[in-house]
């Protein structure tokens, strides 16, 4: 049966702006827009208020089993749903992003995890992004971009989302914590971060949001192009 829907996959490092391409791309073409990365977050908020101990496996396999996660369009927004409670602000705390990539990096995690992804783009239009939706979600997504920028930049861009959102944090802090996360994420056992082979890089640490958008569009345009061939 031939394939009838089209898979976009946003991989790259921590505060590359993944998030806004991804949400601006799926507006433009009408696309479901799913942050996978919001769905560990989403855990690690969980973890974090149930008191979970990341090094006991069967504690882990038990909360996963009490996870539901849904996405909710409201207005020009997406709402991340934690078992009902609308969490969209909550998990973007220092606290959740401290924690973020220990939890995602283990295996219960990412497996259940996966399999929710995998079925959100089953059958649907959609723009995804995260860490390994080109390679492991998504290894034959029709479209795969991987984002990156300097860190510095990545770091003023962090702290200035922390800063609008009220919380008091150095830039210092800022950096360190996304240089633990990078390594976190390119070291894991699961699903590490790294670049597709058949992915195209794009560096924004010069580029506007609607510069960016421009790009990943052109791309899309080329990809169509290439599929109904």
């Amino acid at each position: 049966m031939a394939k009838t829907n089209f898979v976009i996959a946003i991989d790259g490092f921590s505060s590359c702006g993944k998030s806004t391409v991804a949400k601006a791309l799926a507006k433009q073409l009408n696309f479901v827009f799913v942050d996978s990365g919001a769905m560990y977050r989403a855990v690690t908020l969980y973890f974090i208020q149930q008191g979970v101990d990341m090094e006991d496996e069967g504690g882990v396999a038990s909360a996963i089993e009490d996870i539901h996660i849904d996405f909710v369009p409201n207005n020009q927004q997406t709402q991340i749903l934690l078992n009902g409670e609308d969490v969209s602000d909550a998990i973007r705390t220092m606290e959740v992003s401290s924690l973020v990539s220990e939890v995602s990096a283990l295996k219960q995690v990412r497996t259940a995890m996966v399999a929710q992804q995998q079925k959100l783009g089953a059958k649907r239009n959609i723009v995804m992004d995260g860490r390994d939706i080109g390679t492991t979600v998504f290894p034959k997504a029709d479209l795969k971009v991987f984002m990156t920028a300097d860190p510095y930049i990545r770091a003023e861009r962090r702290f200035a989302e922390l800063a609008a959102k009220g919380e008091q944090l150095t830039m210092e802090e800022v950096v360190e914590n996304l240089a633990h996360r990078d390594h976190i994420d390119s070291t894991r056992e699961e699903s590490p971060l790294r670049q597709a082979e058949d992915a195209i890089i794009l560096d924004n640490s010069q580029l506007t949001q609607e510069q960016q958008l421009e790009f990943v569009l052109d791309l899309y345009q080329q990809a169509k192009k290439s599929s109904a061939k």
